[in-house]
């Protein structure tokens, strides 16, 4: 192997090893998690680490996108459409929640979702491009108007990672319960808030 690619290869193994400690960390998180926590768990200097991310949020704003992908792809894949479509990959996301746990819920962003999808937050735009055909097309079998970020603004409120995690560890739901819950939310949320557009012009 040629020093070069050995080089890249050395270099992409320690930014995934160090996105999958910082997974693993928080999943199991017991206090605050610093870049030295993160480097030592990766068997990695606190420097190099700090060569591929300039803060802990860095890296997990790299593990949100790989579960974004995730889901992402899962929604390429279906077959299904409208609110059936929906109802699946909503359900594929509390999945992912629950699987990533605590990793899923570290941000110190004070901007609001739809300001930092806009500007391109790569964690987020990857999750966006999942919802984009299931949430336009259970709006059409709804007889609704596109809502376009709009509904992404409203899914994003009910699937918060916070809340579906608090929903089946203090209400004591099912993954499937909280699932059929939050999409049978959403519905309401889509039909009430298209309603209030038509009745405002706005």
């Amino acid at each position: 192997m040629e020093k070069g690619t050995s080089m890249r290869s050395d270099t992409q193994r320690n930014r995934r090893e160090l996105v999958n400690a910082a997974g693993a960390l928080f999943a199991a998180r017991r206090g605050p998690i610093n870049m030295t926590d993160i480097a030592r768990h990766a068997e990695i200097s606190t420097a190099t680490a700090y060569r591929h991310f300039a803060s802990v949020e860095d890296v997990l704003a790299e593990y949100r996108f790989n579960v974004g992908q995730k889901l992402r792809d899962y929604s390429l894949k279906q077959t299904t459409g409208g609110l059936e479509l929906l109802e699946a990959v909503s359900r594929k996301w509390v999945d992912l929640v629950v699987k990533h746990g605590g990793a899923m819920l570290y941000t110190r962003s004070g901007e609001g979702y739809l300001a930092r999808l806009r500007t391109g937050a790569f964690y987020l735009t990857v999750q966006a491009e999942a919802l984009q055909r299931p949430l336009e097309e259970a709006c059409a079998e709804l007889g609704l108007s596109p809502l376009g970020d709009e509904a992404l603004f409203l899914w994003n409120i009910l699937f918060d990672p916070r809340e579906i995690l608090d929903l089946i560890n203090t209400v004591g739901l099912t993954k499937q319960q909280a699932s059929e819950r939050l999409v049978s939310a959403l519905r309401g949320a889509l039909v009430g808030w298209d309603e209030n557009k038509a009745a405002t012009g706005q």
